[in-house]
């Protein structure tokens, strides 16, 4: 089996837009409309925002995309695994990836919000595994009972090879 790769992509590409309907389809049947902040195809088109996709062999396993809300601070966004793919380190090779480039941009911090009900646990767990902890709401976010939000200071978190 080839290696994992997680490169820029176009979210319009057919396959991409497809496990990205999925992943709305799973944030909108979750989380009440008021709180749910899955970004569909014309937000992550937003020149603030990077999408990547992680493939093995050209298949498509997983998405996530990284947003620059301002010049040291980003966020996750869009993070989805193949239902097919999960439990292969997928999810955690796509968040090494954005936080990589997150550092590379001189961020300093990257931040994300996701759901708190059981559905979204593993990828709270994710998350935490990779050194993000809880925080306050940031960006235009509002604190809520269905809205987790959760951050990681990078020169704290990061190996020495990759500041």
């Amino acid at each position: 089996m080839s290696e994992l790769s997680v490169d820029t992509d176009d979210p319009r590409r057919g396959d991409v837009a497809a496990l990205l309907e999925r992943h709305l389809a799973f944030c909108h049947a979750t989380t009440p409309p008021e709180h749910a902040f899955a970004l569909d195809l014309s937000g992550l088109l937003d020149p603030a925002i990077t999408f990547f996709s992680a493939r093995r062999d050209g298949r498509l396993l997983g998405i996530g995309a990284l947003k620059e809300l301002d010049p040291t601070h980003g966020e996750i966004k869009s993070m989805h695994t193949a239902a097919e793919a999960r439990g292969i380190g997928v999810g955690q090779a796509i968040v090494e990836h954005l936080l990589a480039t997150a550092a590379a941009r001189g961020y300093t911090r990257v931040s994300l919000e996701t759901g708190t009900m059981d559905a979204f646990t593993p990828a709270r767990n994710l998350y935490a595994n990779a050194g993000f902890v809880p925080c306050e709401p940031f960006a235009e976010y509002v604190a809520s009972p269905n809205n987790g939000f959760m951050t990681i200071e990078l020169a704290a978190a990061l190996p020495r090879h990759v500041q």
